[in-house]
């Protein structure tokens, strides 16, 4: 895949925190943040003793600890898709707004408005109003100040440490899936769940609900315009939607637990959903590209 070099990019959407230095602690993600990956690797580290380190030299703007890159920066960095086919960076803002497009749209035909949401870029650790988050609790999204958080060497971690293909369309199933959770909680979804956890529980039926939002957005994604009209994503292959599929399993619960773990697979433990549930859901979104048939709270089988 690629973008239309023509069409503009909106950076009002992006915080660049970048290089504003670590914070400590973690993010209170039984409070209301909301990962990809995050409770699981919590739940991972806590098993291990152990701790996590974001590679450097990922090719997403990797900026020293004194080096501030910031909004500004970004702005006059990326503003049309030349600039997203070119910087890792101004990728992911062409993205949100490919994303964040998409939903606007769906909200409208429901006769809904829909809420954008910032998409705050840091390095090594954030200040939320769900808590405070290092890196190591991967992508997420905080409800209680209704925007998400990534630090964009995550992308590089999926593929030296959980083994992932990688590539561009990966890198917008992990964004996608966090705007599932702004979805869920601008349509309410997500104060229907609490702490629990376990194969069936709530948790997880809120993260293959994301997953599954992020295929409704995949299969319309080279059909989302910009605000000039142009559609910003052309060419989106197969091996596009493999590589997603790919990454989808590799961060499954189960996957994480038994190669990340110490090969332990627990059931009662699991907040995300297995590795085949995550592909079912994310598949269900993509063959539909309807998000009314991402209901995971209205059935009993979640695959």
């Amino acid at each position: 895949m690629q973008f239309n070099e023509n069409a503009e990019l909106d950076t009002s959407q992006v915080n660049d925190q970048r290089g504003g230095g670590g914070v400590g602690g973690r993010v209170a993600l039984g409070g209301g943040g909301l990962g990809i990956v995050g409770v699981i690797i919590y739940f991972v580290l806590s098993q291990l003793g152990g701790g996590m380190e974001l590679p450097t030299g990922s090719g997403f703007g990797d900026v020293g600890q004194n080096q501030q890159v910031g909004s500004e920066a970004i702005k006059e960095k990326c503003r049309t898709g030349a600039d997203a086919n070119r910087e890792s960076d101004c990728r992911a803002v062409a993205f949100i707004n490919s994303i964040q497009g998409y939903w606007t749209d769906q909200f409208a035909r429901s006769g809904r408005t829909y809420q954008q949401a910032q998409t705050n870029f840091f390095s090594g650790g954030v200040q939320t109003r769900c808590g405070n988050a290092t890196s190591a609790v991967g992508p997420f999204y905080c409800p209680a100040d209704g925007q998400v958080y990534i630090d964009l060497n995550f992308y590089q971690e999926l593929r030296q440490k959980f083994g992932a293909e990688g590539g561009p369309f990966v890198e917008a199933y992990i964004l996608a899936h966090e705007y599932g959770h702004h979805v869920q909680n601008l349509l309410g979804t997500s104060d229907r769940v609490g702490q629990e956890a376990g194969p069936t529980s709530g948790s997880v039926r809120l993260e293959l609900q994301a997953d599954c939002y992020a295929g409704a957005w995949a299969n319309h994604a080279q059909s989302v315009p910009t605000a000039s009209g142009q559609p910003l994503i052309t060419g989106v292959t197969q091996e596009d939607v493999n590589a997603a599929l790919d990454a989808a399993a590799r961060i499954g619960d189960d996957y994480i637990q038994s190669e990340l773990g110490g090969g332990q697979v627990d059931t009662t433990q699991f907040t995300h959903g297995s590795s085949a549930q995550r592909q079912k859901w994310y598949t269900t979104g993509y063959d539909t590209g309807d998000p009314a048939r991402c209901d995971t709270f209205g059935t009993d089988n979640l695959g």
